[in-house]
């Protein structure tokens, strides 16, 4: 049977239907679930549980925030059963921002702990819309084992910067790091190849298990080659670097 994943909504989502496509593309089965409809639903019942990206809320207070704090006070028990059950969680830029903010990532002590990282405005305050580069640490996580070193994705987003509260921390979600903004040749990356000025270029964690991740970056917007921008001197049959992400979560559980 097909892997059922949750794609998560709520007011100010507006990646889900793309987000459920790539998974469909991947194998899934994937369900649009708006945030109220939790209250009614048992998680275990998904094998994948994806936050999208968007302004949810209007970013209000801050990217993701609101969210974050609807999932930690009225949802937490539900999220910690189904992670508990073994199943896989993926936050997509405002998903990403909503995952830290909650508490969810970096995931090495533990679920809904105080934060300890965060995601705050672009150094060059500006919303940041461009292709990039990234890095892919492959052996840290479920979502990226076997895909390419460096893949190309799009980034569309006014607070991408990650920052980490102290040396001490940063320290620990060093070894978690899954996706690094790099140069097209690979190396560390400025501006704008790093499109926020992230510390150490981290564009992506992973939590311990290796089963949640939350990345800047939009890999379902690069499912197939006719989303790149040099798809022209691409062959037409080419999958997009996003695609392998989805299929590793797919088949996970096949």
């Amino acid at each position: 049977m097909k892997p059922r994943v949750l794609v998560l909504r709520a007011a100010g989502t507006n990646c889900d239907g793309e987000t459920a496509q790539a998974f469909e593309l991947a194998g899934g089965r994937p369900e649009l679930v708006y945030i109220d409809r939790l209250r009614n639903l048992n998680l275990t019942r998904y094998q994948i549980l994806v936050i999208p990206g968007g302004f949810t809320y209007g970013d209000d207070i801050a990217a993701g925030k609101v969210l974050a704090n609807e999932i930690e006070n009225r949802y937490r028990d539900r999220f910690l059963a189904f992670l508990d059950n073994g199943g896989l969680m993926l936050g997509i830029c405002n998903g990403f921002q909503v995952l830290v903010k909650c508490g969810i990532l970096p995931g090495s002590a533990g679920y809904f702990k105080k934060q300890t990282v965060s995601l705050i405005t672009n150094d060059s305050e500006r919303f940041e819309d461009r292709w990039v580069h990234l890095k892919v640490w492959r052996e840290r996580s479920v979502f990226t084992r076997g895909i390419k070193p460096v893949i190309y994705l799009p980034v569309a987003h006014a607070e991408g910067k990650f920052v980490a509260r102290d040396r001490k921390v940063l320290k620990k979600v060093e070894k978690q790091v899954v996706f690094q903004y790099v140069d097209e040749r690979g190396r560390a990356a400025k501006y704008p190849d790093n499109p926020n000025g992230s510390i150490l270029g981290i564009a992506g964690i992973g939590d311990a298990t290796g089963r949640v991740l939350g990345l800047m970056p939009h890999p379902e917007r690069h499912v197939s080659c006719i989303q790149h921008p040099l798809r022209t001197r691409q062959r037409a049959d080419q999958e997009g670097d996003g695609l392998a992400i989805f299929k590793n979560a797919v088949n996970y559980f096949k």
